[in-house]
Parts: structure tokens; sequence; C-alpha cells
């Protein structure tokens, strides 16, 4: 995860704001929290495979299951938010 950025309660030099990369948008923060969980599923996989074929450790499997499963249900329910956003503005009259 990224650290939190405090801003300077004064505005930087012009010179200070050309030296600093753009800040990551929604869609890249989107896109990398899908990448976590996907990593997290994949790690979940290796591990049970590791298992099933009679090695690996059971309590880091289970760990890793929960993992995934908690990572899972916390981006369906993020995705549920943003479709409900998306159908309240989409209703707004214009």
């Amino acid at each position: 995860m990224r650290p939190l950025e405090i801003s300077p309660l004064v505005a930087p030099d012009p010179a200070e704001r050309a030296e600093k990369k753009p800040a990551a948008g929604f869609t890249d923060a989107l896109a990398d929290a899908v990448k976590e969980v996907d990593a997290l599923q994949t790690q979940a996989d290796g591990e049970s495979s590791k298992l099933a074929d009679g090695g690996g450790n059971l309590h880091e499997t289970a760990l890793a299951l929960e993992k995934a499963d908690i990572a899972m249900r916390v981006a369906v329910k993020v995705r549920n938010k943003l479709v409900d956003a998306y159908n309240d503005v989409m209703r707004m009259p214009v």
C-alpha cells in the first residue's frame, strides 16, 4: 500500500510542482486494487495446490484462503457501490 502524503499548507514552488509526478488517477488505483486481489487469489491457489500434493502448511494455506476471500468480498462490495453510484447518476434529471 502507498503511504499517505500530507500536503503542505503553503503552495509549493512551480519548480517543485514540475519535479513531482502526477498523482495516480482513480482508474490506476482501481487497477492496482484488482491486481492485488488477483495476486491474493493466485497465492491461495498455489498454497492449496501445495497442500493437495502433500506438502505445504495447513495454517499458511488457511490464512492465504481467508485473505483471498476477504479481498474478494471487499472488491465485490466496492463494485456494487460503484454500480449503485452509476445508476444514481444516470437517473438524475438533466
